[in-house]
């Protein structure tokens, strides 16, 4: 949820709709001892993505910021990814092992991309990815409906719902 995507390079403007489930889920899990971990996109020039979306999310530039009625609180993680998965050359994997993490709950953009990409790699990993449906968005609601389906289908994603998740955290 950095500055490129909202409202900048590669703005989609559904992403506004889930901004406020985003940040009741992000107060309930902090409430509850929950580790909330931001995994951001932070490109360097020479990162290969960059030759499908074309430069955005620049590490050290504002497009690559986290929006501000989202930014890290004390105690969070964030870390800096340069793909589309929160796993690829990041330490996130030896973060959720230090927490004994077996669930995975997974906000942001886009559905059928970063989402996809790292409920993959957390599957692989032997992770139970967790999608709040209204905690992700694409460009298009076709986009994030096959998003949905192909995590619930091919690793097993529980989907779910914002409010559903905060309420177990009580």
């Amino acid at each position: 949820m950095v500055n490129d995507f909202v409202t900048g390079k590669l703005a989609c403007p559904r992403a506004e709709r889930i901004i406020p489930n985003i940040r009741r889920l992000a107060r309930a899990a902090r409430g509850a001892g929950v580790p909330v971990i931001y995994v951001n996109d932070a490109h360097l020039p020479t990162d290969f993505e960059l030759k499908v979306w074309g430069p955005h999310s620049m590490q050290g530039t504002p497009g690559g910021e986290v929006i501000p009625a989202l930014k890290a609180r004390r105690g969070d993680s964030v870390l800096e990814k340069r793909t589309y998965s929160a796993f690829f050359e990041t330490s996130l994997d030896t973060l959720l092992r230090s927490f004994r993490a077996e669930n995975l709950v997974i906000v942001g953009l886009h559905t059928n991309i970063c989402a996809r990409h790292t409920s993959a790699d957390a599957f692989f990993r032997g992770y139970h990815p967790v999608i709040p449906e209204d905690g992700v968005e694409s460009f298009t609601e076709d986009a994030h409906r096959d998003g949905l389906d192909y995590i619930k289908t091919n690793y097993l994603g529980e989907i779910t719902a914002t409010s559903e998740l905060a309420r177990t955290w009580r």
